[in-house]
Formats: structure tokens, C-alpha cells, sequence
């Protein structure tokens, strides 16, 4: 059997523990991330049957094989262009209370599988997955940090051979095919690769934009290993930076380090986001950072917890977090500092180690 099958059995009979109190017999698991969570299936049709006594492993022919490998241990059933079909013939025979994830089916397919098991409670779900998913163990920890890795030496080549000329685009390839070529299967999500005044939008999509000369070049990506993703922002100068540059630089930078500062396992989540928050507004640029200050990163790069204001709750220890602050100022560009870190009892563990001092090219 593969060496992931006893963290997947593990992952299920944890999820079966909380089905009872969640009032559910059955729970089916169709969003990508959370199958995979749960049998390891790296296949891009599949869905999986929860039951108190049976996992049944819904698939067709492109994957039977792939499947015997990937899911040991569950009933593997052929589904072939029709899985809510296929696991309504089950459920027929399945005790009341079935759940299923509002995420992971569309509108049509969650009244198809009511009307296929009439009589039957058939209710959307609640996170059970997700909250499962949001602290990490060991092994899911170093298969991040082999893609933050990835991140950070892409980085480094790319920064080495930056010249005066070359588009957003040409550069968001590069780190693409460096991060490829270095071992990643892919990217986390779309690379933002800002120049100058476009580095005043926090997510901007590159485009023909050329290099100059005191430009800001802000850069945020990230490499995905074995499923997990990492993410990492640096922004540097093109040349020689302005006073104004260093300035807003040196606040992000500080702000960083202060979230950074109070993360540890405990910590409410919004207190994150204060810190940063505060750090910025007391430099007399409040307004101009107006996203959250971070998120959790595992299967997906957008993952609980949410460090922003007002969020409940606190950060448990094991969880992956990014502290991403930025300042964003129309018409003369913007900075973002984002680390990738482990939340550990005592502190946090920085996956990303990319240097964070201002670098001038």
C-alpha cells in the first residue's frame, strides 16, 4: 500500500468521529481538495462516500487503475459521466441523514441527488473537511516547505538575471518554468508579477509592461509539491530606490515583522491583523492597505483561518499561515512583504526565507 494510506485511513475514521455530532450518517465528499485530503486520489474526477461502515471510492475507467493505487482500502465504484447516478444507487440503501458538501456540487447536481433518494434527509454539510484540513501534520508541514523552497531558490535565479526590458509576462513565465524545472508540479495559483504604478494593485495580472529603471517589482507566487502549495510576496527596486520608495518599504516592513511577531499558537486571529494593521496606520497609510493580512495555505492556497478584522477565533498550533501586508499607492506603485509560516506552540516556523531587506537591482 502507499506510504500515505495510514494518514488518509487516519483522516477518515477522524471525520466518521464527527458525522454523530453532526447528525449525519453519511457524508459525501466531492470538493478536489477534500478527496484528496482523505484517499490521496491526485485524479481529477472522482468523489468519495463516507459511511459509518463502508467508504465506497466513486471513479470511472480513465482512473480504475490510478485509483487501486491511489485509494486503497475504500470499495472503488465505476461511475462512468454520471457520479451523482452512481452514488445515488448506493444511498438507497444508506441509513437517513446524508451530507453533502455545498462546495463541491452545484446547484442541479444537490436536486438531482435529493430527488434520487426521495424521502431521505439530504442537507448541505458543515465544514467538517475544512476544519480537519486546517492543522497540518508533519509530513503535510515538509511537503510545504519543499515548495516554499522552490519558491525561494526561483527567486533568487530569477532576480539574477533581471534586465531593463522585459514584460511582466516574460517574468512570471520565467519563475513558472524555474519553479518546474527546479521539481514543483506546478503553480499554487497565477503568479502576480507588478512593475512600477502597477504595483499599486495588490493582485495585478501581468501584462506587456515593460522594465525601467526605479521601478518597483513586486512579485507573489508560489510552487505546489505533491498537491500543497507555498506562497511567498517580495517586492525590490529596479535601480537605485527613491527616498519616497524606502519609506514605504521600510513601514511594511516593520508591519510584517510585528504580525509575524505575535504569531504563536493561541493567538486570536484578528490580533494578526492588528498588528500589522496598526504598525500602517500609524505611518499615516492606513487607507491604503485595505485587504486582510493573511490566510491559511495547505491543498489550496486560500485556506482557514482568515487573519483579518473581527475574525473569531484563534490559531492553532500546526496551522500554516501567510502574514502578507502591503501598501498600495495609485499612480506610484505599491510594496507587499508575505511569508509562509507554521504556527508552532511557542512561535512560528518561517517556511519562506527568501532575505526581506530592501534590494536594489
Amino acid at each position: 500500500m502507499p506510504a500515505g494510506h495510514a494518514f488518509t485511513e487516519a483522516r477518515r475514521h477522524a471525520l466518521r468521529a464527527l458525522l454523530a455530532h453532526a447528525d449525519l450518517s453519511a457524508l459525501l465528499v466531492t470538493k478536489p481538495a477534500n478527496v484528496r485530503y482523505l484517499t490521496g486520489f491526485s485524479g481529477s474526477y472522482g468523489a468519495l462516500l463516507l459511511l459509518h461502515d463502508r467508504t465506497l471510492f466513486f471513479t470511472d475507467r480513465r482512473y480504475e487503475r490510478q485509483a487501486a493505487v491511489e485509494v486503497p482500502g475504500t470499495e472503488v465504484v465505476l461511475a462512468p459521466g454520471d457520479l451523482i447516478g452512481g452514488i445515488a444507487g448506493v444511498l438507497r440503501a444508506a441509513g437517513d441523514g446524508l451530507g453533502f458538501e455545498p462546495a463541491g456540487l452545484t446547484w442541479g447536481d444537490g436536486q438531482r441527488l435529493r430527488a434520487a433518494v426521495p424521502g431521505r434527509a439530504v442537507v448541505p454539510a458543515p465544514p467538517l473537511v475544512e476544519d480537519l484540513r486546517e492543522v497540518k501534520d508533519e509530513r503535510e508541514v515538509a511537503t510545504m516547505r519543499e515548495a516554499a523552497r522552490l519558491g525561494s531558490e526561483a527567486l533568487t535565479e530569477l532576480l539574477a538575471g533581471l534586465r531593463a526590458g522585459v514584460t511582466e509576462r516574460e517574468v512570471a513565465v520565467a519563475l513558472e518554468l524555474t519553479m518546474r524545472r527546479l521539481g514543483g508540479d506546478g503553480l499554487a495559483f497565477d503568479t502576480i508579477v507588478a512593475f512600477g504604478e502597477h504595483a499599486a494593485e495588490p493582485h495585478h495580472h501581468p501584462v506587456g509592461r515593460r522594465l525601467r529603471r526605479g521601478d518597483f517589482v513586486k512579485l507573489d507566487f508560489g510552487a505546489r509539491v505533491d498537491g500543497y502549495c507555498s506562497d511567498m510576496t517580495r517586492t525590490v527596486i529596479f535601480g537605485r530606490a527613491s527616498e519616497r520608495q524606502r519609506e514605504v518599504y521600510e513601514v511594511v516592513h516593520r508591519a510584517q515583522a510585528a504580525g509575524l511577531d505575535c504569531l504563536r499558537a493561541g493567538v486570536p486571529v484578528a490580533d494578526v491583523d492588528r498588528a500589522c494593521r496598526d504598525t500602517i496606520a500609524e505611518a499615516g497609510l492606513g487607507e491604503a492597505f485595505a485587504h486582510p493580512t493573511g490566510h491559511g495555505v495547505g491543498l489550496e492556497i486560500h485556506e482557514a483561518p482568515r487573519l483579518r478584522q473581527g475574525a473569531p477565533g484563534r490559531i492553532a498550533a500546526g496551522t500554516p499561515v501567510t502574514v502578507e501586508p502591503g501598501v498600495y499607492l495609485p499612480g506610484f506603485g505599491g510594496v507587499r512583504i508575505e511569508d509562509l509560516a507554521v504556527v508552532r506552540p511557542d512561535g512560528h516556523e518561517l517556511l519562506t526565507t527568501a532575505p526581506k531587506e530592501l534590494l536594489e537591482l
